[in-house]
């Protein structure tokens, strides 16, 4: 299975945010671009996290981003659920839809498959991900507008 990039980016920021000085809260722009991704593709990321309750906002002076305790604890397999979405994984509606779904059981065994994708998820977490050797290299990713650590 093949995830979105969406869901990738997303990911990505969450693992980033893992590891961020509380102190010094880096910027949706910063993030974007220590992790080679596009503002507006990481601000629409940051602000689904922040509906799931992983990513915290703060505007302002002093603002940025925060993970979350529930970030920090999080599921893998709960996150990609939640921005990979319930779909099928092929298109059997699509226009024109496929002519064997009617009596077709790919769609049902693609979709145990799916679950199965996510499910052996389920036990990492945001921060299992980052532990060594990970945590240290996303701590060297140059945040623009910070210190470097």
């Amino acid at each position: 299975m093949r995830l979105t990039a969406f869901t990738d980016i997303s990911l990505r920021i969450v693992m980033r945010l893992a590891v961020a000085d509380e102190a010094e809260l880096p910027t949706t722009r910063s993030v974007a671009e220590a992790l080679a991704v596009p503002y507006t593709h990481a601000a629409k990321a940051v602000a689904r996290l922040g509906e799931l309750g992983l990513v915290e906002t703060r505007r302002g002076r002093g603002g940025g981003l925060r993970l979350t305790e529930a970030g920090h604890r999080a599921s893998v397999g709960g996150i990609v659920r939640a921005l990979e979405g319930a779909g099928d994984v092929v298109g059997c509606e699509d226009d024109p839809p496929c002519p064997l779904r009617a009596a077709c059981r790919l769609r049902a065994a693609l979709r145990e498959a799916q679950e199965a994708f996510f499910a052996s998820l389920d036990p990492v977490t945001v921060d299992s991900l980052v532990a060594s050797p990970t945590g240290p290299v996303l701590l060297s990713l140059t945040l623009p507008g910070l210190a470097v650590r």
